[in-house]
């Protein structure tokens, strides 16, 4: 689960790590009173959406065409105003609240969809004299909780692994033990810091990973950590992931999550227990089991189409959930035909072969349907299918339902 950056500020606030003040905002005016609270002349008013680049993002309200392809192509210059402003009156927060608010912002991060940007933070400009990177992840091959720093702070991490991998410092926290302040000031070294900033640094090091074990988090990344002209430590901004299988011992966290952030197929897909993904191809997928499911889009790219989603409906689904699962795939426009792949375990073949013909019968399905069932009850389920009356499409194997499906679609 995604936080909004006003939302990881609040927790790493309440753990002892230094952020700038500021008020979220949902409105224009409000944003205006949250700029009045704060004092001050100087303001910043960011959009509060689930992507990077947001300063160099545009509205699509705003801009042409041609600017939005420069956005998505990463182009270091593009023209306009993007989702991150500098304010130096009320009218100019009024003014990029209103630019923000209710519109599409694009980033290369988005895609061509873009974000609707439906809260922006006001927070306080900063006195910045360097900017730093940090994160704190999972490192899955150690299985330890890796702290991440770099000089190279106010940039994408991913260019500077890939241009200067030497300015990126490591260290990992002991299972038991945890991050020890010798590692902390051992990062804060590396960084080159002294005195005031140095200390400064120490203490946010340790304070983030206890913020990241308290949350649950699976990833929390700091860009940019910024030192002050006097040698203030300060996290400027923040991403923020939590563990989903956690959030059931995180509820305030739980109740701060914004369904609107996410395709509107996943969310129903979650709403039914269904591990769904959108993906850009024309063939649907349904499959119980994640390996399975990781097989058949592979199949299908073997013989030359593209998965249009992943989507397992688990070991121990029933009619209602293979209904609903093949209800999510129906809505997706660029579906041309679709692959059901069964392999009955735990999962019997006539309780997914009820469900097709339920989710079929009701939506009147315009697309064609792929069936292969093995395992539990595979040819009771196969009898189902081919009595119900319906233009299902039988397969003797994996590979010659990979094969249909992509006929199917290439109208053959």
């Amino acid at each position: 689960m995604k936080l909004h950056e006003y939302q990881a500020k609040e927790l790493l606030r309440r753990h002892g790590v230094p952020v700038p003040p500021g008020q979220a905002a949902h409105t224009v005016d409000d944003a205006v009173k949250a700029a009045e609270a704060l004092g001050g002349n100087f303001w910043v008013v960011k959009a509060q959406v689930h992507a990077g680049g947001r300063g160099k993002g545009r509205f699509k309200e705003v801009v042409d065409a041609a600017t939005l392809e420069l956005v998505l192509a990463g182009a270091a210059d593009v023209p306009g105003k993007g989702g991150v402003q500098l304010c130096r009156s009320l009218d100019d927060v009024r003014n990029a609240a209103a630019m923000m608010l209710g519109n599409t912002l694009v980033t290369k991060q988005t895609g061509a969809g873009g974000v609707v940007v439906k809260t922006v933070l006001v927070t306080t400009g900063a006195d910045i004299a360097r900017e730093l990177y940090a994160a704190l992840l999972l490192d899955r091959q150690k299985s330890q909780i890796l702290l991440m720093a770099s000089t190279e702070g106010g940039t994408e991490i991913e260019e500077v692994a890939a241009v200067h991998p030497e300015a990126i410092h490591k260290v990992w926290a002991d299972p038991v033990t945890g991050l020890g302040e010798w590692q902390a000031r051992q990062m804060a070294a590396k960084l080159g810091l002294s005195g005031k900033a140095f200390n400064g640094a120490v203490k946010m090091f340790v304070n983030l990973y206890k913020t990241y074990m308290a949350t649950d988090a699976s990833m929390l990344e700091i860009n940019p950590l910024v030192v002050s002209s006097d040698g203030e430590v300060v996290a400027l901004d923040a991403k923020f992931m939590i563990d989903d299988n956690a959030l059931f011992r995180q509820k305030e966290i739980a109740s701060w999550y914004d369904a609107g952030e996410d395709d509107a197929a996943e969310v129903e897909a979650a709403a039914y227990n269904l591990n769904f993904v959108k993906l850009d191809g024309n063939i649907g997928c349904l499959v119980n089991g994640a390996g399975l499911a990781m097989g058949t889009m592979d199949i299908i790219k073997f013989y030359g189409g593209e998965p249009a989603n992943f989507l397992d409906v688990g070991g121990g689904a029933n009619k209602d959930q293979v209904k609903a699962a093949l209800g999510i795939i129906t809505k997706d426009p660029a579906v041309k035909a679709i692959m059901v792949n069964i392999f009955g375990g735990i999962m019997r073949c006539d309780v997914i072969a009820a469900g097709i013909i339920a989710a079929v019968a009701e939506t009147g399905l315009q697309v064609p349907l792929i069936a292969r069932l093995e395992g539990t009850n595979a040819e009771l389920g196969r009898k189902l299918l081919s009595e119900s009356g319906l233009a299902i499409i039988p397969a003797a194997s994996l590979a010659d339902a990979a094969e249909k499906a992509v006929a199917a679609v290439n109208g053959k």
